[in-house]
């Protein structure tokens, strides 16, 4: 009786704290519910009237066809009267529409129909593409107005992005003789299905026999009859026999996924050759804020010697502890970084992730992302309530983002919980990019934000652990690059830039979510609004630097890895493992683990072949605009009208080397992106300094 009393007690201060947080804090804080309609007519997902039933993705793709042959006649008639630029945007525009939604809804949707019908529309849009792609009156009208200039007036932004458009066209070897273009077709396909097979394999789990594994070893693995299972490399184990067993078992060389990795790399170098490129990384990187692999190779090399010595002082700190947990001498291995990292983070912590997450609600997370965004853009965002028919899943809210005196510049579509078939990944998709219209009015963009938060539960709001509060930061920051980047062309708009640029706004604002003065404004309890402590707020800030040095090491060997790869290691003639070994030796602090073939499960080499060193230049350009404008003051409203007319403003309107220079007032080049990197983590440094004396 006692215990029902008390649940009534705090079932009742629940109730009347709630009412005193934001009405965006209370609709995020809300368990979901679904609605029952009665009496209003279902609008269609996102709004569309041909999706109140999944019959109306035919409609969509026939509409889409039509439009295309209609602009298709516009840009190849000597009678235009629109810039050739506009038509393809237009063009571009249409099929995006219909692709991008489709993608989404094929993977987002709780219906099988839906997700068969989005699935049949994205094969369909994907068949008008190959046809465009070899469409030569179509590629010779672009290419004689980006040769010798349209017949209309246009501005360098035109001519910017109808380059692009040419390039997008080249990639299909169009402007190649008939023998080479249909070799450049097979190529992509051969590299399209080892690609596939090669992911399928890299996360397979090892299958071996128990008979040949010292007995000590199988209590750590789970049994399949005669067979012991190894599907991951147990990094968080205290244990440091289960690490070592882990990463020799599950990293052992594996003769079908080097074969499949070393003829995908031949396929990708013959596809560069045949289109006129050197390597594959020179085709990769056109148009990239780095633009070409020299560049990326500067950069890395001047980064990894800065690096060395400081990522060496890490690697001492964690042979220390190895030793003191050991009893005995026992040399630092690649299998141990992971652990002592995660050990030493929990001690700086002095809590579990779950002692910090009362302060994280879903709800207070986006208050804080909203007064945020408030202070640096004069935005709102403002919690609205949905047609019937227009969500694919009642959990979903959206977001209408206002400025204080431009208005409504888009909408924002929050699928954060976790469900059954949902992807289990964080990102953000463009459903409809911004674009001006030919009466001139403005296409808002629309974006959805995908997290795989748990659900509410009856007693209280979902709560976020540190790690999530970034990812959310993250995504969000994606979010409203879309929502900011009013360019003239959607092609070009929001996160539609070079790879090695999209990811600077989102990693940027976590630089926000690891601010003391951001996450102070936020992190309250959710049952009682009391502040984080300081003490608390001030060890979780810290926590989030440790071993940068180190860790940012290994994004550099992983990067120089994946630029060899993509460069001449194909004119060599050794294995895949081989060449592992002697990038290890030159880019990393620990030496590489004989009988292991760690490439052979990194995934990324399929999705970002040649641009896994987009995350550290993305970091590097972050870590630059966070010095420059926000370091001092991270609400500063000129500081973020700067940021937003400056950066955020152009999407990949304008080519990102030249946005990022004239926004930063200086060159890049190495000598400049490796410096603000070396000074933020020097900057850490210090700071676990300072924490260190405390502690003691």
């Amino acid at each position: 009786m006692l215990r029902r009393i008390q649940k009534i007690r705090f079932t009742i201060s629940l109730h009347r704290m709630v009412t005193t947080w934001s009405p965006l804090t209370t609709a995020f804080n809300t368990r979901p519910e679904k609605r029952i309609n009665f009496t209003k007519n279902e609008v269609g997902l996102f709004g569309i009237p041909e999706l109140t039933s999944h019959e109306g993705f035919y409609v969509l793709k026939e509409k889409a066809i039509f439009k295309t042959d209609d602009l298709i006649d516009e840009a190849t008639s000597p009678n235009r009267t629109r810039k050739m630029v506009m038509i393809f945007d237009e063009l571009s525009d249409t099929l995006c529409k219909v692709a991008d939604l489709s993608e989404f809804i094929r993977l987002a949707h709780p219906a099988s129909n839906y997700c068969s019908a989005a699935g049949d529309a994205c094969i369909t849009i994907s068949g008008i593409v190959e046809k465009l792609n070899t469409h030569k009156k179509l590629f010779n009208s672009l290419k004689t107005v980006v040769d010798d200039n349209d017949k209309l007036e246009t501005t360098d932004v035109d001519k910017h992005v109808a380059r692009l458009f040419l390039f997008d066209f080249e990639q299909s070897g169009i402007h190649l003789e008939e023998e080479a273009r249909k070799r450049v077709v097979f190529l992509n396909d051969c590299i399209l299905q080892l690609g596939q097979r090669f992911m399928a394999g890299a996360v397979n789990p090892r299958k071996i026999s128990r008979n040949i594994l010292p007995a000590a070893i199988l209590p750590f693995f789970p049994s399949d009859g005669e067979n012991i299972l190894v599907s991951g490399l147990y990094a968080d184990s205290a244990n440091s026999i289960a690490r070592e067993s882990a990463y020799r078992l599950f990293l052992y060389p594996d003769s079908e996924q080097e074969r499949l990795l070393s003829e995908m790399l031949k396929c990708r170098h013959e596809l560069a050759t045949v289109c006129g490129f050197s390597t594959y990384s020179h085709r990769a990187l056109k148009a990239s804020t780095v633009e070409t692999p020299e560049m990326v190779d500067l950069f890395l090399d001047a980064l990894n010697e800065q690096l060395r010595s400081r990522a060496a002082k890490d690697f001492s700190i964690m042979q220390k502890m190895k030793i003191s947990e050991c009893g005995h001498d026992v040399p630092l291995a690649s299998w141990d970084t992971p652990y002592y990292t995660s050990r030493l983070k929990r001690k700086y912590l002095q809590a579990g992730a779950s002692e910090f997450s009362p302060y994280f609600s879903i709800g207070a997370c986006m208050e804080g992302l909203n007064n945020l965004m408030n202070s640096l853009f004069g935005i709102n965002l403002k919690n609205i309530e949905m047609e019937p028919g227009e969500s694919w899943s009642h959990d979903v809210y959206k977001l209408a983002v206002l400025h204080e005196t431009e208005g409504l510049l888009g909408y924002i579509y929050c699928d954060f919980f976790e469900r059954q078939g949902k992807p289990n990944q964080d990102c953000h998709f463009t459903i409809q990019g911004g674009k001006v219209l030919p009466d001139g009015s403005f296409q808002n963009p629309i974006v959805v934000v995908m997290l795989n938060l748990t659900q509410p539960r009856w007693s209280g709001p979902t709560l976020l652990a540190p790690s999530m509060v970034d990812n959310l930061f993250h995504e969000m920051g994606h979010a409203m690059h879309s929502m900011l980047a009013r360019t003239e062309y959607q092609h070009v708009t929001g996160t539609r830039c070079s790879t090695d640029f999209a990811e600077v706004p989102s990693v940027l604002m976590e630089y926000f979510a690891n601010d003391p003065r951001v996450i102070r404004s936020f992190a309250k309890h959710f049952q009682t609004q009391e502040p984080m402590p300081e003490k608390m707020l001030q060890r979780l800030c810290t926590s989030k630097h440790l071993f940068a040095s180190s860790e940012t090491q290994l994004q550099v060997f992983y990067s120089a890895l994946d630029q060899v790869y993509h460069g001449d290691h194909n004119l060599h003639g050794e294995n895949t493992t081989a060449t592992l070994k002697t990038v290890q030796e030159k880019y990393y602090g620990l030496p590489y683990v004989e009988n292991t073939a760690w490439q052979l499960r990194f995934s990324h080499l399929v999705g970002y072949g040649a641009k896994y060193y987009s995350y550290l230049i993305s970091r590097t350009i972050a870590s630059w605009i966070w010095q420059t404008y926000f370091e001092q003051d991270p609400f500063n409203r000129t500081q973020g009208e700067k940021y937003r007319r400056g950066c955020l403003a152009y999407g990949g309107g304008i080519p990102s080397r030249l946005l990022v220079s004239n926004f930063l007032g200086r060159e890049i080049n190495p000598t400049n992106l490796t410096s603000s990197l070396i000074n933020e983590i020097d900057s850490c440094t210090e700071r676990l300094k300072h924490m260190d004396d405390h502690f003691r």
